[in-house]
């Protein structure tokens, strides 16, 4: 079975790009070149990663890492695995911040993990990332674009495209100088020229995203 290698070239990602698509190129060009992302040299546990992911829906960053920060010191570990959840009930889960909604997602995803049913990153190694996604999507709380940012910034897939990201498409509305933003199927078939580096494009499309509305610093992603 091939094995999916964490990362990709990204000179060659933005050589492909800027001759491929001359509108995007020109603004690849204005934003600079996009280093890799650091996350894709370091290991990671895929359910932690999960975990984190369910409570940083909704809440600023600030405000999450503080219920996060609780609840580490609640379970006595940095690592949240369905070991070290089992070790706090859901009273003391609320007690930490967590909401009802996000303590079922927690216990959902536990459960799951216990059953053998969340891959961990030695078997995301040889698997393709659409069966990446149909294997966590099921787990409450969790949709389609939260893996697709694992697969961006933690896995370093080369080749994803969130369409549903409100950045990605006003960063593509951008590019083509459109009235209003695509929509997710108009992205899909508007991305297939930026393959096998559609990753490499939708980091571009949120920098140019940023770079529209005058942002001082790029937009935090949930898995950065």
């Amino acid at each position: 079975m091939p094995r999916h290698a964490r990362g990709f070239d990204t000179r060659e990602a933005f050589d492909h790009l800027s001759k491929r698509d001359r509108k995007l190129g020109a603004w690849m060009k204005r934003v600079g070149y996009l280093e890799p992302q650091p996350g894709w040299r370091k290991p990671f546990d895929p359910v932690d990663a999960l975990a984190r992911a369910i409570l940083y829906q909704q809440l600023s960053g600030k405000a999450a890492s503080t219920i996060v920060g609780r609840l580490e010191a609640a379970i006595g570990s940095a690592r949240l695995h369905s070991d070290t959840l089992g070790r706090i009930d859901d009273a003391a889960l609320r007690a930490c911040g967590v909401s009802g909604n996000k303590t079922l997602a927690l216990r959902d995803l536990a459960a799951r993990e216990a059953n053998g049913e969340i891959p961990n990153l030695r078997q995301m190694s040889t698997m393709h990332q659409d069966d990446i996604v149909a294997a966590l999507v099921p787990v409450r709380g969790i949709g389609r674009w939260t893996v697709e940012m694992m697969l961006m910034f933690r896995l370093g897939r080369p080749d994803v495209l969130p369409v549903d990201d409100l950045g990605i498409r006003k960063g593509a509305q951008r590019v083509d100088k459109l009235e209003t933003m695509p929509t997710p199927k108009e992205l899909l078939a508007r991305g297939e020229r930026w393959g096998p580096y559609r990753t490499y494009a939708s980091q571009y499309l949120w920098r140019i995203a940023d770079f529209a509305a005058e942002a001082k610093t790029p937009t935090k992603r949930s898995q950065d």
